[in-house]
């Protein structure tokens, strides 16, 4: 996978709170230039409000975002417009129901540059095409399936060609092979385009295989932060619930049943 050693996305110090419930206490991470970096946790660790924050649309109460070296819009306290240099891919798409696939596309391209119409038809057709979704543009997204949705969001998200992308759930709602065509998808896309990608996921065996780095989120502090291969040696208690979990599952099944799951004989 492509890396550099030097960070498009700095957080330092940062910190939110929601009245007495500290939800981030202290983040500190780099994500390197061209790499995808997927941010793992528990279920209300605070993941998506990280990433809200990073895309601007939460106001952190301290500490500093950095987009490559300057203010990315979030920082000590104060939220400044971030510009077509990131982008964010919402967890349940927020298409409009409204727009057709190609209008939701073009959306953000009439309201945050200067290009002419015929550019941004030609923009968004290109964004469309990408995914496989030429054929599809005039329709509503009602009349797509849940895949598909995605893929419209994904090329909403890259049609501005932002330098970052952030990924909120990415697999939300989605079947295992649609969970596995959406990070191919992603890795490919970040090949061809070069866009560097933080992704925050339950989906621990597809961010493994699809990451560059992995961090793990736990009460409000970074845990862990390292490559795939450091996480799978890794002996942190935490690190291993989450790496071992359908193993655990097994075992735990054939604990009460007497009987090893099919899967377990695989994983154990």
């Amino acid at each position: 996978m492509k890396s550099s050693s030097r960070p498009l996305l700095k957080v330092s110090g940062l910190r939110k709170a929601f009245g007495d419930h500290v939800v981030l206490a202290r983040i500190d991470l780099s994500v390197p230039r061209g790499t995808i970096v997927s941010v793992l946790g528990r279920s209300g660790a605070g993941k998506s409000v990280f990433l809200k924050c990073l895309a601007g649309l939460i106001v952190p109460d301290a500490g500093q975002i950095l987009l490559d070296g300057r203010s990315s819009g979030t920082s000590g306290g104060q939220r400044t417009p971030s510009g077509p240099r990131a982008s964010f891919l919402f967890q349940g798409n927020a298409l409009l129901d409204s727009l057709t696939a190609f209008e939701n596309v073009a959306l953000p391209l009439a309201q945050t540059t200067s290009l002419s119409p015929d550019e941004i038809v030609s923009r968004a057709e290109g964004a469309l095409d990408r995914l496989g979704l030429g054929a599809f543009g005039r329709h509503y997204p009602s009349q797509l399936s849940g895949g598909m949705q995605k893929r419209v969001a994904l090329a909403r998200a890259l049609v501005t060609e932002p330098e970052i992308v952030l990924f909120d759930e990415p697999t939300a709602g989605l079947d295992p092979l649609s969970r596995n065509a959406v990070f191919e998808l992603i890795v490919r896309l970040r090949q061809d385009l070069g866009f560097t990608a933080v992704i925050v996921t339950h989906d621990v065996v597809e961010a493994l295989e699809a990451s560059d780095r992995v961090a793990l989120l736990d009460q409000g502090h970074i845990r862990f932060e390292g490559d795939p291969e450091s996480f799978m040696a890794s002996r942190d208690p935490m690190v291993s619930d989450l790496r071992d979990s359908a193993g655990a599952l097994a075992r735990h099944v054939a604990g009460i049943t007497g009987v090893t799951p099919l899967a377990g004989r695989f994983l154990t």
